[in-house]
């Protein structure tokens, strides 16, 4: 299932959008990638993993993870659209509840943490 991930990340100029965009679309899993230079925002949909996009980028400049969760549903053929429009009055009853919403998860990875070598490095 694909996933939708929106990254803001530091563009400049033209040169900084063109390397970002190099550097996402050569991930695996990556299935199309959309900049927003005006916000500043990075649109990735596919299956590529949140974390490793982040980490890519981070080597461009300032990157952080805004959302993250299911890209757009398929459209419904005409005839599951009324089967759910039938069970639609049972689920009003249960409106009373709050939704609790999607499952986000926000992973923040310290400039000074090393991978390479296992542990923090100082300069």
């Amino acid at each position: 299932m694909s996933k939708k991930i929106v990254l803001k990340v530091e563009l400049n100029c033209d040169k900084c959008k063109q390397k970002a965009m190099e550097t996402v679309a050569g991930i695996e899993g990556v299935d199309s990638v959309q900049v927003d230079m005006k916000e500043q925002k990075i649109t990735v949909i596919g299956d590529a993993d949140p974390v490793s996009i982040t980490k890519k980028l981070r080597k461009l400049g300032r990157s952080e993870i805004l959302s993250f969760g299911p890209s757009k549903e398929p459209e419904k053929k005409p005839a599951e659209k009324k089967a759910e429009e039938k069970k639609e009055p049972a689920k009003k009853e249960d409106s009373s509840k709050p939704n609790p919403g999607p499952n986000i998860t926000y992973v923040y990875l310290p400039s000074y943490w090393d991978s390479w070598h296992g542990g923090y490095y100082y300069y």
